[in-house]
């Protein structure tokens, strides 16, 4: 199992907390106390879901924070900010993910090509999986509560479920260059991969007992070098092309990885 970090939060071996990439010179992956910072050399282009740092940015590191399952926050934002601000770290050209999967059970793996290289970074747990096209309980965007669409209680502003730490955080690093569509296609193709992974672990939502594509608040940062000349430019990224196969691959052996990483810990502390 790709998991580099076990050992340094298992305090057998507290020195290894940093993993560099073996397909992007100068980007490592560094584990600390309460978060995984990975870092590039440079600013590089990404595109973000994370709850900091979201949307179409430049970045040069991506956090991924733990929190306790008693998380609840009304602006996950600011305590992101404020976390970076006790961490010393520069606030801007970075994203924030939030988790409260164990961090030893960080799954790295990566791909290389002739056209690019390939990192993927990933805690993922289950505690609030959910099937997309199913009835379940939604939340609008003003904070009401709904079943079925409709309104059935007012709650606060940002209801506790809408950030319920549990969620499978995936971080794409990817030297070489592609297209603004092949990024989104990319994603596209992790999503897939996603939805597998959980499908063959038997993952379900407790809500309606069907197989889960995911969970309610799965984020995913691809970020891209753009810098590699003497690598075609990518225009494509769905399951039929290298980058896709690959990025569909990593995606599911690191989800799973994580997975069995979780549920062995759970079986050996007798955790239900």
């Amino acid at each position: 199992m790709a998991l580099p970090f076990y050992n340094y939060y298992s305090h057998v071996q507290k020195d290894q907390n940093e993993y560099r990439s073996s397909v992007w010179p100068g980007l490592y992956v560094s584990a600390h106390e309460r978060h995984i910072k990975a870092s590039s050399p440079s600013a590089v282009t990404a595109l973000s879901s994370a709850v900091y740092g979201g949307g179409m940015i430049e970045l040069d590191r991506i956090f991924n924070i733990y929190v306790d399952r008693h998380y609840r926050c009304d602006d996950p934002p600011r305590d992101i900010a404020d976390l970076l601000s006790e961490w010393q770290e520069p606030q801007d050209q970075c994203a924030g993910l939030l988790t409260a999967v164990r961090l030893e059970h960080t799954a790295i793996q990566e791909y290389e090509s002739d056209e690019f290289g390939l990192l993927c970074c990933t805690t993922a747990g289950v505690s609030n999986a959910a099937r997309a096209g199913s009835a379940r309980t939604v939340f609008d965007a003003a904070g009401n509560k709904m079943n079925n669409g409709t309104v059935s209680q007012r709650i606060e502003k940002v209801s506790a479920s809408t950030y319920t730490p549990g969620t499978i955080n995936i971080m794409l690093w990817m030297n070489g260059r592609m297209t603004a569509g092949a990024m989104v296609n990319a994603v596209q193709t992790a999503v897939e991969a996603k939805a597998a992974a959980l499908a063959d672990f038997g993952v379900m939502d407790s809500e309606n007992g069907l197989t889960a594509t995911g969970t309610t608040t799965d984020a995913l940062v691809l970020a891209v070098s753009q810098a590699a000349v003497d690598r075609p430019l990518i225009s494509y990224a769905g399951t039929a092309t290298v980058m896709g196969a690959a990025i569909g691959r990593l995606v599911y052996d690191t989800i799973t990885e994580s997975l069995q990483a979780a549920q062995e810990w759970k079986e050996r502390n007798n955790k239900q």
